[in-house]
This record gives structure tokens, C-alpha cells and sequence, in this order.
């Protein structure tokens, strides 16, 4: 293996999906000021809006996530198109 390829901030760290409080903890350099105790042990915390736990494709289910509010700015410019 190559030496000196991989960063030096290399290290665990909780992802969790915001929309259904689902986590997992993997290796990465993200940077991030938040963290999570996990099983008594602290990790830096990403928060992600969307995962494979909450994204329609890898659910099966249709589920509009919204956490923006854009949605409503939509309807609100353009109306209902339903009609």
C-alpha cells in the first residue's frame, strides 16, 4: 500500500438521517462541529437530509421530504396544479 495517501482526519463518524432519526457511524474526513454518543462512545455527527433509510427508491414508498418549506413557496407562487 501506498504511504501517505489517506488524510490524516480520517476517523469514525456518525451520519444520521434527520427525516427518520436512522444512523450509521463509517470512516470519513467530514468535517463537522456536532456529535453523538453512541453505545457510550462520542462521535462527530453528520446530519443528512436524506439517506437509503428514508429515500424513496431504496423504500419503495413515495414520501415527499420537505424540510425546506419549497413546496409550499411553490404552491404558494404557482397554485395548485392538481386541477
Amino acid at each position: 500500500m501506498k504511504k501517505d495517501i489517506h488524510p490524516e482526519n480520517y476517523r469514525l463518524v456518525a451520519f444520521k438521517d434527520m427525516s427518520n432519526d436512522e444512523f450509521f457511524i463509517c470512516r470519513s474526513t467530514a468535517e463537522t462541529k456536532d456529535t453523538m454518543v453512541v453505545d457510550g462512545v462520542e462521535y462527530p455527527l453528520v446530519k443528512m437530509e436524506i439517506s437509503n433509510t428514508s429515500h424513496p427508491f431504496y423504500t419503495g414508498k413515495m414520501k415527499l421530504v420537505d424540510t425546506a418549506g419549497r413546496v409550499d413557496k411553490f404552491r404558494r407562487k404557482y397554485g395548485d396544479l392538481k386541477k
